[in-house]
């Protein structure tokens, strides 16, 4: 298929519709033929780097058998500004148990 010259070749902006010399429109990175003066080189926060590879993480991480269930989850430490001491050293579970009443419906 043949084309037109450049010299002689117009081209419409997809952006604001004006029209350019082709030679001297650019082409977007999202596709889009703009003018010299709607161009702009493509932001670096359009297509972040992905995060770098861990290399200490473990695909399928298991609880240590030898540690008895005493892993170091379950101990740990919460400080507060209130007194300047430590909230707790044992993560303790405890029961609650409530009561609302009873309900009655009616229907006619």
């Amino acid at each position: 298929m043949a084309y037109a010259s450049d010299r002689l070749a117009y081209g419409v902006c997809d952006i604001t519709g004006f029209r350019y010399r082709l030679r001297d429109m650019r082409k977007t990175w999202d596709g889009l033929l703009v003018g010299p003066d709607q161009w702009s080189p493509k932001s670096p926060q359009i297509m972040p780097k992905p995060p770098a590879v861990d290399p200490q993480a473990l695909k399928d991480p298991r609880p240590d058998p030898s540690s008895n269930g005493n892993d170091f989850y379950a101990n740990f430490l919460v400080y507060s500004t209130y007194k300047d001491g430590p909230l707790g050293t044992k993560l303790q579970t405890f029961a609650m148990s409530a009561n609302v009443g009873t309900v009655g419906v009616t229907t006619t």
